[in-house]
């Protein structure tokens, strides 16, 4: 019998056969003959309503022969289907020509069998005195001769009419030596024989369904059974102002579990979960904005399924807008960056979440991670910088800023601890200790501290007596200096004559360059 899945009917038809089989091998009497009868009953009135769904299947196929236009591999898979029913047929009435010798050599006239019994009239058709029977000269090899053409359609398709050790179902040794005739038609009354011919006949019935609704499926004329159904709801969107309209759209869905859909994106293969439904997922690419920040873009999705033998495809464009995603950017000074120092910025895009990854790159400047996620640092070399930011390999956008030189630093002196006077003078004694400090711009030092250390690394210290040097210049490294030798030399009225020679800067990633700074100071000594 050929395999698969078996609907409740056949199992039906399979456990009245099991039974059947039982009771050959039992002592028959009157009861068990009127089981027989009963069982034989069933057996017809069920084959003749497969036959029914039979005819029903192949002009199913016709149908679908038809709604695809007649093409020519679907006009092949009909003239199939129509001879396997012709053969099916041909089988079936073989076999009711059978029964109908059986019923008249057992003189069972007139539609009703009242002898039940007959053994030896049974034996002498199916078996012959020489094995010249029905059950030898035709029926088994007309069986097998239907199983194997059925095998093209049915693979698994096995011979209806087996030797007793060929059947697997057949277990006592004592039978085991049994040829199919004997096995089945052997000391067997005749309704018996009658519900085992019937039982036969729904083994090629079996068959041929199977045959038939793989034939039905390669032209589409399998019905698909969408078994699972549940609720859906598109929103227009899923952010909403307060104060203005939600709106969406909710509807049935229905899928078929039977069937195995492929689904593809943008012609890529897309992840089926095994609810059959596609997880559709991808980064948005920056489009063609418009003044508002909008880009309209689509993806086209496919499901294919192979229904009855054919795939189909159905095809669907789902447009979606793709909006310029905001930056933030935060600094002490954005509207503009100094020259050669470390300009540190934040740089946010809450549009993108925790899906936010950046990466910075810049035309006119140095560009330094920070240690947080949108931490960067700017270090330009020219009067203007771009920034550009991505985001897992998206660009998100561009920012320009113009570039601020670094404003020189104020020198101021100091002597004894307080700073001089150049008009009034400083007394010659405050002079022994003497200090000169390198001041950054206040604005500079608020926005970049770490730029904006300065210091005075050497000075030139002159008296000056009326229009000579009274002393020999002394160099100075260093902001401060000791002018003792001054104290014990100068003359009220004398002057100091302090000229700056060099200024230092120490830059944020503690680097020290020079500034290029011109001072003097002149400090009449009282």
């Amino acid at each position: 019998m050929a395999g698969g899945k078996e609907t409740p009917r056949q199992k039906m038809i399979g456990m009245m056969y099991l039974v059947l089989t039982a009771l050959l091998a039992l002592q028959v009497n009157s009861a068990i003959l009127l089981k027989f009868k009963f069982i034989d009953d069933s057996l017809l009135s069920v084959n003749d309503k497969t036959s029914v769904a039979a005819d029903g299947t192949v002009k199913g196929i016709q149908a679908a022969v038809v709604k695809n236009q007649n093409q020519a591999r679907d006009q092949a898979v009909l003239k199939q289907s129509e001879e396997i029913r012709q053969k099916t047929k041909d089988m079936v009435a073989y076999l009711r020509d059978v029964r109908e010798q059986l019923l008249k050599a057992t003189e069972n006239t007139g539609g009703e069998v009242k002898n039940m019994s007959g053994e030896d009239k049974v034996a002498m058709t199916m078996l012959g005195g020489k094995k010249n029977g029905i059950a030898y000269t035709s029926m088994k090899p007309k069986l097998n001769e239907y199983a194997e053409y059925m095998k093209q359609f049915v693979p698994s398709a096995s011979p209806l009419a087996l030797d007793a050790k060929e059947d697997t179902r057949v277990t006592e040794k004592g039978q085991k030596t049994k040829n199919f005739a004997e096995l089945n038609f052997e000391n067997t009354p005749v309704v018996a024989a009658l519900a085992t011919i019937s039982q036969k006949e729904t083994e090629i019935l079996k068959l041929e369904a199977e045959a038939l609704q793989k034939q039905a499926e390669k032209v589409g004329a399998k019905t698909i059974v969408f078994d699972k159904i549940g609720a859906f709801a598109s929103a227009e969107s899923n952010t909403v102002a307060a104060g203005t309209k939600y709106k969406a759209e909710l509807f049935l869905t229905a899928s078929a579990s039977s069937i195995s859909p492929r689904m593809t994106l943008n012609g890529s293969p897309l992840p089926v979960g095994p609810d059959g439904k596609g997880k559709v997922e991808f980064t948005a690419r920056p489009g063609n904005f418009d003044a508002s920040g909008s880009a309209k873009a689509s993806w086209t999705g496919t499901i294919r399924f192979n229904q009855n033998g054919r795939d189909t495809t159905f095809t669907v464009k789902v447009p979606y807008t793709i909006t310029k995603p905001v930056m933030q950017i935060q600094s002490a000074s954005v509207q503009a960056l100094y020259l050669k120092c470390g300009n540190k910025l934040n740089v946010s895009v809450p549009a993108l979440g925790a899906q936010y990854k950046p990466s910075f790159s810049a035309s006119g400047a140095a560009v330094l991670a920070g240690a947080k996620t949108g931490d960067v640092t700017l270090v330009p070399n020219s009067k203007e910088v771009t920034l550009n930011v991505s985001s897992g390999g998206n660009a998100i956008g561009s920012q320009t800023f113009q570039v601020r030189p670094i404003p020189k630093p104020t020198i101021e002196c100091f002597v004894g601890g307080r700073q001089v006077n150049e008009k009034q003078g400083t007394p010659g004694t405050a002079v022994r200790s003497m200090t000169l400090r390198a001041i950054p711009d206040a604005g500079f030092a608020t926005f970049l501290p770490d730029d904006a250390r300065y210091r005075v690394s050497s000075y030139e210290v002159t008296l000056v007596r009326g229009r000579r040097p009274a002393m020999q210049t002394r160099t100075i490294n260093g902001p401060e200096a000791n002018l003792s030798d001054v104290v014990n030399s100068y003359r009220e009225g004398d002057r100091l004559y302090i000229e700056v020679k060099g200024v230092q800067r120490l830059n944020f990633q503690g680097n020290v360059e020079s500034v290029n700074v011109s001072k003097q100071f002149n400090v009449p000594l009282l």
